[in-house]
């Protein structure tokens, strides 16, 4: 038996404690060398003895581990790997586990000690182990995460309705271009005056960009974590706001800095007029004195962008100050979650102390942090209940907008995406297409709305939490920062209402059909290079959905593998005989089975 390419540790994200219950268990095998696999289980402690009496030890008699042995699932695979998967539920909470290898003409046992032709029984200690599932160990979310659909909102772009309350030098609303500089006025009233928008979308989550004080527009610089910047409103402005989108059905999360501070902050202020002489000199991370930030600063910042000095989170009285605004926010306004800006160079004592906090205010409050890479050390249960999925982001653009990658890569991609973290944490993780740190997806599309709309499906039919940037259900477009914070126009000329139409009915349907969302399974079903089209499958044991996608400019005759039938097509409201579908260039269909 070849045995090159086998993989699997006793650690997330290849075993976890999925519930009180049940233990998720995955392994990897080189693509197409291994036919089947079995896994080899039991409780560590179910020792039989050929003594009739069975229980009876008698140190003179053999005894043995008596195992149990299940088929695992193929579940996907890469250009590299074979993925399995096995879901098991040990009776007594206590595991230990091995695999057999089946290639075709041999079989080969492989444990945590290696390779051997059978599986020994004389001692569990050869095993993969998971001791014990404690309640506490297990990672929790919340569970109104998986049926949301969030919409970012960039608050001095969405909507300006209070005038009066504009900083100095705002201009006329979307009458110009974006710059890193300018201001265009919108607060809290442009969101409340134009909530019947996101109501009518399907909108059930808004992730704004950060609210605190700040001299910005973008209020990444934050001068004071406990004060809403004047431009947007006042707190009961904000608290009427909160109110108002929960008596929608529509949930808040705040975007929170506790990686820098502005430059202006008066904690740094501070350090620069009185140098090492500042009580919150350690507050920050200094090379030297005096306060210099040219050519290059000389303290720790963001990347080497001056007017963001980096703050020292394990200081014990910032620690203590942060941590009281995470429980402020939560307790006083009543806000559902965080998002947590370049949380990844934050230290992780900090973010264990802060789910502590935030899950003691309210432990169904909801915990994000910004990371686009892998990020398991941040998903153990300890700190973060999800990141922002920019694998998957970057997998769905360099696919359906960029032609970068071909349908069998982009699968490739996908199912790696879907094998770095957990199932419950990719139930709950954060999907998007683009947001205020990207060009507008759109954009990366070429302006191509049929390529748009593959991605808004993909989206929306995939595993998670879907989050629309504003705008983009109108067709909005937009380069990088600053191009892709442009003002929502509020003008029907100027908004593609065919595509609100389309956004609004794929969000319908993953309200009304959970499978499309977090019920069911997520495989590839067919993958067509030739065609450049895919069929994705969704399903549970009652039911299957298929979600075909034609990413090309020819029409594609598409025929799913292991199904026959006929179907209702959802998104296109019309009943089909065939599972063997015709789709126009750039075409899709979210066809449930009969």
């Amino acid at each position: 038996m070849i045995k090159e390419a086998i993989y699997h540790r006793a650690m997330s994200p290849f075993v976890y404690k999925y519930d009180r219950e049940t233990i998720h268990i995955r392994f990897h095998t080189k693509r197409n060398d291994i036919q089947s696999v079995d896994l080899i289980w039991n409780d560590p402690y179910d020792w039989h003895s050929e003594d009739p009496a069975m229980w009876n030890f008698d140190p003179d008699k053999p005894s043995f581990w008596r195992t149990f042995e299940t088929p695992m699932e193929k579940i996907g695979h890469d250009d590299q790997y074979d993925y399995w998967f096995i879901a098991v539920k040990p009776p007594f909470r206590r595991l230990r586990y091995g695999f057999r290898l089946h290639d075709g003409n041999e079989t080969a046992v492989f444990t945590e000690k290696g390779w051997f032709e059978d599986k020994p029984l004389d001692d569990t200690g050869y095993y993969f182990c998971v001791p014990f599932i404690n309640p506490i160990d297990i990672f929790h979310a919340p569970s109104w995460v998986k049926d949301t659909v969030w919409y970012q909102i960039f608050p001095d772009r969405f909507g300006n309705g209070d005038p009066s309350l504009n900083p100095e030098e705002t201009l006329p609303w979307n009458s110009t271009e974006p710059t890193i500089t300018n201001f265009f006025g919108g607060d809290f009233q442009g969101v409340i005056d134009h909530i019947d928008h996101l109501v009518d979308l399907g909108i059930t989550g808004i992730y704004f960009c950060p609210i605190f004080k700040a001299t910005t527009n973008h209020k990444y610089d934050t001068l004071d974590y406990m004060e809403i910047d004047p431009q947007f409103g006042t707190k009961e402005k904000f608290k009427e706001l909160v109110d108002l989108l929960h008596a929608n059905g529509i949930k808040v999360m705040l975007d929170a800095v506790f990686n820098h501070v502005g430059y202006h902050h008066p904690w740094f202020q501070d350090v620069v007029e009185n140098g090492s002489h500042s009580e919150y000199r350690d507050w920050f991370y200094l090379r030297d004195f005096p306060i210099e930030t040219t050519p290059k600063p000389n303290y720790d910042t963001f990347a080497f962008e001056k007017n963001m000095p980096k703050i020292n989170t394990e200081h014990p009285a910032l620690k203590a100050y942060l941590l009281e605004v995470a429980r402020y926010w939560v307790e006083e306004f009543g806000i559902d979650g965080w998002r947590l800006d370049v949380a990844n160079e934050v230290d992780h004592a900090f973010w264990r102390d802060f789910r502590r906090t935030v899950k003691q205010a309210n432990p169904d409050a909801y915990i994000l942090g910004e990371i686009w890479h892998d990020a398991q050390p941040w998903l153990q249960g300890d700190q973060f209940d999800a990141v922002m999925n920019y694998p998957f982001t970057n997998a769905s653009l360099n696919y359906f907008a960029l032609d970068r990658t071909t349908a069998s890569q982009f699968r490739d991609e996908l199912t790696r995406v879907e094998m770095m973290n957990t199932m419950n944490v990719n139930e709950v993780t954060f999907n998007l297409i683009d947001s205020h740190d990207t060009p507008r997806a759109l954009t990366r599309a070429k302006g191509h709305k049929g390529k748009f709309k593959l991605l808004m499906t993909s989206m929306l039919t995939y595993t998670g939490s879907p989050c629309i940037y504003y705008g983009d259900e109108i067709g909005l477009e937009g380069e990088q920062d600053p191009g892709c914070r442009r003002c929502m126009p509020w003008d029907e000329e100027q908004e593609d209402r065919e595509l609100f139409r389309f956004t609004k009915k794929l969000i319908q349907l993953r309200k009304e059909h959970p499978v499309l969302a977090n019920a069911g399974s997520y495989r590839f079903n067919l993958v067509d290079d030739e065609e450049n089209a895919l069929i994705i499958e969704r399903c549970t044991k009652d039911e299957t959905y298929l979600i075909y996608f034609n990413n090309s400019d020819t029409t594609s005759k598409l025929n799913p593998l292991w199904h026959t039938g006929s179907a209702y097509d959802l998104l296109n409201d019309r009943d089909v005989d065939s599972l063997e579908l015709e789709l126009a260039p750039y075409g899709t269909a979210i066809l449930k089975m009969k």
